[in-house]
């Protein structure tokens, strides 16, 4: 399946440790070849959020976008990325994660990894035929991108104006869950000041925080002393389908647990009474059994 990737932090942070490891199974050391996509948030000197956002159809441990990332130390608070192994939708940018949405004047970012059923997609898409959807439909021809399209308008048509935190929340995991019941489903949605991040099978975090210590990837010979590059007030979280590192402790999601994050902290997680979690070899095998690509 799919990998996603994501990280937000309480201060403008570089993302290219993480992302030198992650690139790599982009058709290095793993079977995610149709592309990759990279959003930043980030932070102006008058508090404004933009974004920056890079897209490829090539395979990202070949692709000189990749490489510019790599080599452009971009600050952000949060920055969410994706390698694609097409399953529905053909290869091409149109259909590369992340995808970005207006919502309440905010831009949101979408990255999802599964596979969404046969069902959910011909009776969302017979709702956007139908014109029932005003605000929101796909570019591209992804069960991913109309899942995000059908979570926004559902989103859109229960709150005509933007809802408390807490009920924005309570929302997304419904909904999320929803989703996971229509298909297998792992997503990181960000707006810039939070990330949610919601586990259908798959998916890690670990937050780096004083004191700062060594990490080591495990998709390459690579290792840095965060020590010598924060300093005692940084906090951030790293969100990942499979933990990036050997050496340090991830923490895995729940079988749908939802959970958001702002500045590098826990502000949300919703748990379900009976926690169930997957190793990577049953995730990957409960991605083979719904037709996602591995």
């Amino acid at each position: 399946m799919c990998q996603l990737l994501g990280m937000n932090a309480n201060t403008p942070t570089d993302i290219g440790f993480s992302f030198t490891g992650f690139r790599k199974r982009g058709g290095l050391t793993d079977y995610h070849e149709d592309g990759f996509g990279i959003v930043f948030f980030e932070r102006t000197a008058l508090g404004d959020i933009g974004l920056r956002q890079f897209h490829d159809d090539k395979p990202s441990h070949l692709s000189p976008v990749a490489d510019l990332v790599n080599h452009y130390p971009i600050e952000a608070m949060n920055v969410i990325a994706h390698i694609r192994k097409a399953t529905t939708g053909g290869h091409g940018l149109a259909n590369i994660h992340p995808f970005v949405r207006e919502v309440w004047g905010e831009q949101w970012a979408f990255a999802h990894n599964g596979q969404m059923s046969d069902g959910f997609i011909r009776r969302t898409q017979r709702l956007m035929t139908n014109g029932n959807a005003e605000h929101y439909a796909p570019v591209g021809t992804t069960d991913s991108e109309l899942a995000f399209c059908y979570l926004l308008n559902r989103l859109k048509a229960t709150f005509k104006t933007r809802p408390t935190d807490e009920m924005l929340f309570a929302f997304l995991t419904a909904q999320c869950r929803y989703l996971a019941a229509n298909g297998l489903f792992n997503c990181l949605i960000s707006n810039g000041n939070w990330q949610l991040a919601y586990a259908g099978s798959l998916l890690f975090y670990l937050t780096r925080k004083a004191p700062f210590g060594e990490a080591t990837l495990s998709d390459g010979e690579m290792t840095v002393n965060f020590s010598d590059v924060t300093t005692d007030k940084d906090k951030v979280t790293i969100l990942v389908t499979i933990p990036l590192t050997d050496n340090e402790q991830w923490q895995q999601l729940a079988v749908d647990e939802c959970i958001v994050f702002h500045d590098g902290e826990m502000v949300f997680k919703d748990t379900p009474s009976k926690k169930t979690y997957l190793s990577i070899e049953e995730g990957i095998k409960l991605a083979c059994s719904v037709g996602a690509s591995v």
